[in-house]
């Protein structure tokens, strides 16, 4: 049987403290991005309504589209069933790919096998 509202416990960081995010849109249900969230990140979004990821690349926060105008306003967050995945519900104000993209999933596989 389902929790209604997991305790902080229930989440299984990595062992680098850190937590897989997939990214959808709310209304069309297409997968955005994957983003990697921190606890603070964590925090942050629940605090603000909008999502903040942790940047492996930079090791700092990133609140997403802060700089851009792209932001992401959270619609409802689920922690999957092993605790160890988060699926982010978004409104978001624009393209979620650094490309410009809608999404970052727009290279289809079979263009990159033989």
């Amino acid at each position: 049987m389902a929790e209604e509202f997991p305790s902080p416990e229930a989440i299984r960081w990595n062992s680098d403290g850190l937590l897989p995010a997939i990214v959808q849109d709310d209304q069309t249900g297409e997968v955005l991005m994957l983003a990697w969230m921190n606890a603070d990140s964590l925090r942050q979004t629940l605090a603000l309504g909008e999502t903040v990821f942790w940047s492996r690349s930079r090791q700092e926060l990133w609140h997403k589209g802060v700089t851009s105008g792209n932001t992401q306003a959270v619609a409802g967050m689920w922690l999957d069933c092993d605790g160890d995945t988060l699926l982010i519900r978004v409104r978001p104000a624009g393209p979620a790919c650094h490309t410009g993209a809608r999404t970052c999933f727009f290279t289809p596989l079979d263009r990159l096998l033989p």
